[in-house]
């Protein structure tokens, strides 16, 4: 459900009324699913590195590419797909952003990629061959792809953080439960000073994790710029989630390393969060430029 904000939020910014109202008015009457269809083979991280094509030809524009790990891909009924349309410019102002139909001509999705974790997630590539799109189904105007993909990470990231958060919350959870049926040296683990500094540390982190994702949001509510405390949230809850998760395993000692107990479930899903809608190392990269180019 959340890769549909995603894949939404383009299109609220910078859609025509009428797009709107063909594609995201029919979302709130009715679950439909929706797919942001911008990462490829050879352009994860590095977004301008896209190679599909989309050439004007009077009133369509004709794409050819592929697209990779596409959540909802399988499940979508249009896809929010950014392609070059002058491979110059590129980032400056030759990639364009499109609403293309799931079903139309050319459009093909391919099997589900079997993950580590998440499994729930319909993740899927995707290959647009000479796929024939009308010109009113440009999002924003010729060349604000690359501005439309990046601006709804501002109101995503603190979405997939507290996701995040929530997963570290259960592993915490777990952890704390079973340090209290747990006997070793005869009492509970949790009286174990190696055990309870365990399970102090993450409450204390998916506390700070929570406020990070507060202000991110609250910040946006009032029409603040957040891209830096966007990626505050998302860095920091990302690690912390894998931090707590692996923490949670080890609580558990042997009996966590096993598939009948839900903490190894937990730690699989939480590597994902320090992967999608940008790395960790990724968000790093924004900070800094945060820091000291717009700061300066």
């Amino acid at each position: 459900m959340e890769a549909n904000g995603l894949a939404q939020q383009p299109v609220i910014l910078g859609a025509t009324d009428a797009l709107k109202k063909k594609y995201l008015e029919p979302m709130t009457e009715e679950l439909q699913m929706c797919a942001y269809a911008v990462t490829e083979p050879g352009a994860g991280s590095d977004v301008q590195a896209l190679s599909t094509t989309a050439v004007r030809k009077g009133d369509k524009y004709v794409i050819n590419g592929n697209k990779m790990w596409i959540t909802n891909a399988g499940v979508a009924k249009w896809f929010f797909v950014v392609a070059l349309t002058d491979t110059e410019k590129r980032a400056r102002g030759g990639m364009t952003a499109f609403i293309v139909d799931a079903d139309w001509p050319g459009v093909t999705v391919h099997k589900k990629e079997q993950n580590l974790g998440q499994r729930a997630s319909d993740t899927r590539a995707i290959t647009f061959e000479d796929v024939e799109v009308p010109a009113e189904n440009v999002v924003g105007v010729e060349g604000d792809g690359w501005k439309l993909a990046m601006a709804a990470f501002d109101y995503t990231r603190p979405a997939v953080a507290s996701g995040a958060v929530g997963v570290a919350r259960a592993a915490m959870e777990y952890a704390m439960q079973y340090a209290m049926e747990r006997k070793a040296f005869g009492k509970p683990i949790f009286s174990h000073q190696a055990i309870s500094f365990m399970i102090a540390e993450m409450a204390m982190n998916i506390d700070a994790g929570r406020l990070l994702c507060w202000q991110a949001g609250e910040m946006k509510d009032r029409g603040v710029r957040n891209t830096m405390q966007s990626s505050f949230a998302k860095a920091f809850c990302a690690d912390m989630c894998m931090k707590v998760c692996t923490d949670a395993v080890q609580v558990f000692g042997g009996y966590g390393y096993n598939c009948e107990y839900p903490v190894e479930k937990l730690m699989r899903d939480a590597k994902i969060f320090q992967i999608y809608e940008g790395t960790s190392q990724i968000q790093r990269l924004i900070i800094g430029r945060e820091l000291f180019v717009r700061g300066r």
